[in-house]
């Protein structure tokens, strides 16, 4: 049976607290803690680490080191573990790797045999959709984790005010803690009895609205994963000097940052392509084109999406019951 205070490993794939890039993991590290009041280890990457799946490195040696954080996100960080400070909330680990590389190395050499449930993000940004699941660093991380036997839960909060007004991460980080312990406490089971214990993680997206301060708060429901596609991810800049790059996450404004690009050596055009990806048709898609039922439709009506996943890509039926015999290919020569 599942212990009622579960060691739980937080990570996420927008690095430590920052109030620009990462502005959820410590408040939701503090009602995990203090509300729930269970014990949580914090291995993060050490910088931001959207849209990058769940890549491992293999060729890099990942490097680490301790973080020290108070209670403003700020803290010292050190190649080397010592006691805590006065101020000082936790002793928490940053790998310079990708999310999924963070969630194997706790689980496997930082807190071997420790961790009980494996908790990614909270996201800055929606993961509804096909097309943000597969590519989000924070999936990737708990799919990391139920590759690795451990039950895990994807935690992202959608944008949808910009900037998001503060009043919203409190009530957000206490659903989130309710959400997680309902799941925890019900692992694999559902109203509609059709998930018979194998659901390997959870996919949670958390709409920020003005509806998440009111009392009866936002209506939570079961999801399927709306299978949608990609437009253009990346733009085309070999002849042009525009070498901004748009901000990483689905429901982030449109800010830039400049990148240094050599020039070509031998006076010809070069290749250079930099990531502007459309968005319009995944973020306001009209209602009548989203699956009912789907994590798309539920955040577009403003509610919680809870979506149980299988680690694993998803198989079509028409094989299910069929004659070992038809199963083998005959080819015509």
């Amino acid at each position: 049976m599942s212990p009622s205070r579960p060691v739980v490993l937080l990570t996420n794939d927008d690095g430590p607290p920052d109030s620009k890039e990462s502005p959820y993991v410590l408040g939701l590290y503090h009602h995990l803690r203090n509300h729930l009041g269970w014990d949580v280890k914090v291995v993060l990457p050490s910088s931001q680490k959207s849209w990058i799946g769940k890549a491992y490195h293999i060729k890099e040696v990942t490097k680490g080191n301790y973080f020290y954080p108070r209670e403003d996100g700020e803290g010292e960080i050190l190649p080397y573990s010592r006691p805590l400070k006065n101020g000082e909330l936790a002793e928490w680990i940053l790998l310079d790797g990708t999310p999924a590389t963070c969630a194997n190395i706790a689980l496997h050499n930082l807190f071997h045999d420790e961790i009980d449930l494996v908790i990614s993000g909270p996201n800055l940004g929606r993961n509804t959709s096909s097309a943000f699941a597969m590519s989000s660093g924070t999936l990737g991380a708990a799919m990391s984790a139920s590759l690795s036997k451990k039950r895990a839960i994807a935690i992202s909060y959608g944008t949808v005010v910009h900037p998001t007004p503060s009043a919203y991460f409190e009530p957000a980080h206490e659903l989130s803690c309710r959400i997680i312990k309902h799941l925890w406490d019900n692992w694999g089971k559902d109203d509609r009895g059709l998930r018979q214990g194998e659901v390997d993680l959870y996919s949670v997206n958390i709409p920020l609205i003005e509806d998440i301060l009111s009392n009866e708060g936002l209506k939570i429901c079961w999801t399927t994963m709306w299978r949608n596609s990609y437009s253009r991810l990346f733009k085309s800049i070999s002849k042009s000097n525009d070498l901004s790059i748009t901000a990483a996450g689905p429901d982030a404004l449109d800010d830039t940052e400049s990148v240094a690009t050599s020039p070509s050596t031998n006076g010809g055009s070069q290749l250079l392509f930099k990531w502007a990806p459309e968005m319009a048709g995944l973020i306001s898609p009209s209602l009548d084109s989203l699956p009912v039922g789907s994590d798309g439709w539920a955040l577009h009506r403003g509610w919680v999406s809870v979506t149980p996943l299988r680690a694993s890509f998803g198989e079509p039926d028409e094989l299910l019951g069929r004659d070992p015999d038809n199963l083998v290919w005959k080819l015509k020569l």
